[in-house]
């Protein structure tokens, strides 16, 4: 049984006026509704809330304040969600709403919570709704038009593949408004051959996203050993196409998974809230994956942090500076606590702080970039 997570951008749920695409969405539940009669675990995650209140104010432009943004998508969640709802339920489908925040993911234990009602839902052929729930987040209303929230949440629940729906055929060699010669790349197998290619933000009056957080999004889950494809979602067929595994948009082949849940969830959920600077040995030590990171190992730390937190690791460069980061774990001391034993072999570090774990970040709770 094929678990697939399909996310819907703004331009595709919403004309430039912010009125939903009614013959869209219906066309593209026809394609989902189908693929759910064949017995696929099907997850919808939505963009469009702060789209649709817009429409309803009568906004020209996305907002720009994050007190207009949460007001938009206030007016817009209820009545997208029953729009979704609506034309699912005349499909034989019942659908449920679920509005997740950054939070719900960074925190390990609504992380596992949320898993488990994803999980249940599917078992009862319920098809989820998801969106972020932009009337209390703050900063997180700029993710990146949900793409990251997608692959998260294909990443949470284990999917087998991520369908990135937007109002283009996928990913293009160039910008193809300013390069007519631009070819549409079909399949993509290394991430680093992107870098020379021209990846465009969003120039959508209703999103926040565009191209490159969309080939962010497909990093992290093809990472998870979850294929992930770009594709025309103004097309229906183009998604039953991907759905079918025939030629579709953009395809990006999943790479062997190599982390376990929790290292995935460190790894992509959890924000890091400091670093910690190592020397070299220390370094290749974290590299290698052959020991934990003890105190004697760490050179500096920088920002505030308490025990419990994500760090990022990075090793000292010359003239002292931190340099790429090595990977991110989880701390054992405060900011403040580690900067009391910085250098100090353990039987230092246990002579001030005798309850101090001997591990700054035990390496079964740290993830190698």
């Amino acid at each position: 049984m094929k678990r697939v997570v399909v996310k819907l951008g703004s331009s595709v749920v919403a004309d430039a006026r912010g009125d939903p695409r009614l013959d869209v969405l219906g066309g593209l539940c026809d394609v989902l509704a189908g693929a759910h009669r064949e017995g696929a675990e099907l997850i919808i995650v939505t963009s469009g809330a702060i789209a649709k209140g817009m429409g309803v104010m009568g906004l020209a432009r996305r907002p720009s304040s994050i007190e207009e943004l949460q007001a938009a998508s206030a007016v817009g969640q209820g009545k997208l969600y029953r729009i979704y709802d609506e034309l699912l339920r005349d499909r034989g489908v019942t659908s449920a709403q679920l509005l997740l925040t950054f939070f719900d993911m960074s925190a390990r234990t609504h992380y596992l919570n949320a898993r488990q009602t994803v999980t249940t839902l599917l078992a009862w052929r319920v098809m989820p709704v998801i969106n972020e729930n932009d009337t209390t987040a703050t900063d997180e209303i700029s993710f990146g038009d949900n793409d990251f929230l997608a692959a998260q949440v294909a990443v949470l629940i284990g999917a087998d593949e991520l369908m990135l729906l937007t109002d283009t055929d996928g990913l293009y060699s160039a910008d193809p408004r300013a390069h007519p010669d631009a070819r549409i790349v079909s399949q993509v197998d290394d991430f680093d051959a992107l870098q020379e290619m021209e990846i465009g933000h969003s120039s959508s009056p209703l999103g926040s996203g565009g191209m490159r957080s969309k080939v962010v999004a497909a990093e992290m889950a093809t990472a998870a050993g979850i294929v992930t494809v770009i594709c025309n979602g103004l097309q229906p067929e183009t998604l039953r196409a991907a759905l079918a595994g025939e030629p579709a948009g953009t395809r990006f082949e999943a790479r062997e998974a190599r982390y376990s849940s929790f290292k995935l969830w460190l790894k992509y959920a959890k924000p890091a809230r400091g670093t910690l600077v190592v020397d070299a040995g220390a370094a290749r030590a974290v590299r290698e994956g052959t020991a934990s990171l003890l105190p004697v190992g760490v050179v500096e730390v920088l920002g505030a942090f308490d025990a419990g937190d994500a760090v990022s690791i990075a090793e000292v460069a010359n003239g002292g500076e931190p340099g790429p980061a090595l990977g991110k774990g989880i701390c054992n001391y405060s900011a403040e606590e580690l900067r009391q034993v910085l250098g100090m072999k353990s039987s230092a570090v246990r002579e001030l702080l005798p309850r101090a774990s001997a591990e700054a970040v035990h390496r079964d709770y740290l993830v190698v970039d």
